[in-house]
């Protein structure tokens, strides 16, 4: 945010901030024996027993999510300032993906332990078409054709994982755990925004027309079951193809993030 901030306004303290906190992730949060970074520490940057950013999530020392979003924070403050540091810990990052986070089957691990032991089977589809393009874009912000030559190759594999969630009617549903067999069936709507973006992009690498249309088709599905007429989007379509109208359309857990983002990239791409 802050990186993003200096980037419209030119404003030095912002990126300063931004640089501080960089700093901090580094030195606290770190992990230099077995890499990667850990998922949350107190206050004061101790450890803590319960990492978990909500119940929805494992009790696991790294995380997918937060590794996704350390990416995206060091990707823009590297646009920015072209640190020698920072340029070694985003190349890092790229390689923890597809190395230790992206699996076999192209989806991505969710949670792990201190040595990157996988500790969850389950598939999130929003997060693979999210990371798809994410990489890609942390690849060509680093400007190392190499690195770009082998991310490219990960985010299609990724990205033609994630399309076993989505349907050309229904969107793209939550998440499938191959082990249990449950599959959450519903709409969310940061999910069907990512999977614009995600296509998008996927049609701008590849230039197979497959994926502009099935970008195509989730816009459709958007505007048709998730923009609200008074505002906002809602939270999901739910598995029998009702509104989900009891979560919020903005609150603690949602806000105009991953939507606004959809419209920004597509503004720049289209």
């Amino acid at each position: 945010m802050l990186s993003e901030y200096y980037r419209v306004t030119g404003e030095e303290e912002a990126l300063e901030l931004a640089k501080s906190f960089y700093r901090c992730i580094e030195e606290h949060s770190f992990d230099a024996m077995h890499n990667g970074y850990s998922e949350a520490c107190g206050r004061d940057w101790s450890p803590i027993g319960d990492v978990r950013l909500s119940d929805k999530d494992q009790n696991d020392s790294k995380t997918m999510n937060t590794h996704l979003h350390i990416l995206e924070g060091y990707t823009n403050l590297y646009r920015v300032w072209k640190d020698e540091g920072l340029k070694d810990r985003l190349k890092n990052l790229i390689g923890i993906f597809t190395g230790r986070i992206m699996q076999d089957d192209g989806h991505l691990g969710l949670f792990f332990g201190d040595n990157w032991e996988p500790h969850s089977t389950m598939v999130s589809y929003g997060h693979d078409i999210e990371a798809s393009w994410l990489l890609r874009e942390a690849a060509e912000v680093l400007g190392d054709p190499l690195v770009m030559e082998e991310v490219n190759s990960a985010s299609s594999k990724i990205a033609e994982a994630s399309m076993e969630g989505w349907s050309p009617e229904g969107g793209m549903v939550y998440e499938y755990d191959p082990k249990s067999g449950h599959r959450d069936a519903d709409r969310h709507w940061w999910v069907q925004a990512e999977t614009v973006v995600g296509c998008v992009d996927q049609f701008g690498l590849t230039g197979n027309r497959i994926w502009l249309e099935r970008a195509g088709m989730e816009w459709k599905f958007i505007r048709e079951n998730l923009i609200s007429p008074d505002g906002e989007w809602y939270w999901s379509v739910r598995e029998d193809g009702s509104l989900n109208l009891a979560d919020d359309r903005a609150g603690f857990w949602k806000c105009p993030y991953h939507n606004g983002r959809m419209c920004l990239e597509m503004l720049a791409r289209l």
